[in-house]
């Protein structure tokens, strides 16, 4: 069995922004394209979707309008060789909803649940593409066996481009920065 037996030819290949901008956003669900290769996401569990919703939905609270928290859309990191991720939720500026792509400079906060076959990819690969694309603000949350998630949190050293470590929070999130919020871990 052939490897184009398995997988589209196009996965094998280096895609331009160009191409990528033509699919649809069916054939770019479910997929990051990194330095013009595709990578193709397994399904997230449901409990991984209901933690990023309750986050997202908490921090679209506490932003206030000039910010949104939403999730599964790309953010272009870079355009050759290109490079989308999807975070699992984007805090954005409000006034770029109808801009696409979303870029580094319209993101304030970026957040990754991890999964199991995602570690390596968000506890390492990803910490550096967000903090080299100049995103302020980085969060980790590993879905702990105890069932109440831990987040880690990152704050931009904007001279070094590289992220220091912030707080870990469990059971209750108080973060402050980028803005307050407050929220429940223990209701995934």
């Amino acid at each position: 069995m052939t490897a184009e037996m398995v997988a589209p030819a196009w996965m094998h290949e280096q895609i331009t922004a160009e191409e990528y901008e033509s699919w649809s956003e069916e054939q770019c669900a479910g997929i990051e394209v990194v330095d013009g290769m595709v990578v193709v996401s397994p399904s997230a569990s449901k409990r991984h979707h209901r933690l990023a919703r309750i986050l997202a939905n908490a921090l679209d609270a506490a932003a206030g309008p000039e910010w949104n928290a939403d999730t599964d859309f790309d953010v272009r990191l870079q355009d050759v060789p290109l490079t989308n991720r999807r975070p699992d939720v984007v805090v954005y500026r409000a006034d770029t909803i109808d801009i696409t792509p979303t870029r580094p400079e319209h993101v304030l906060l970026v957040a990754e649940v991890v999964s199991p076959g995602s570690e390596t990819t968000d506890r390492i690969v990803k910490v550096d593409q967000y903090a080299e694309a100049g995103i302020g603000f980085y969060w980790r949350i590993e879905q702990a066996a105890t069932g109440v998630p831990l987040v880690y949190t990152y704050v931009l050293d904007p001279a070094t481009k590289t992220y220091r470590e912030g707080d870990v929070f469990t059971g209750v999130l108080k973060a402050a920065a980028p803005f307050p919020v407050e929220i429940d871990l223990g209701q995934i």
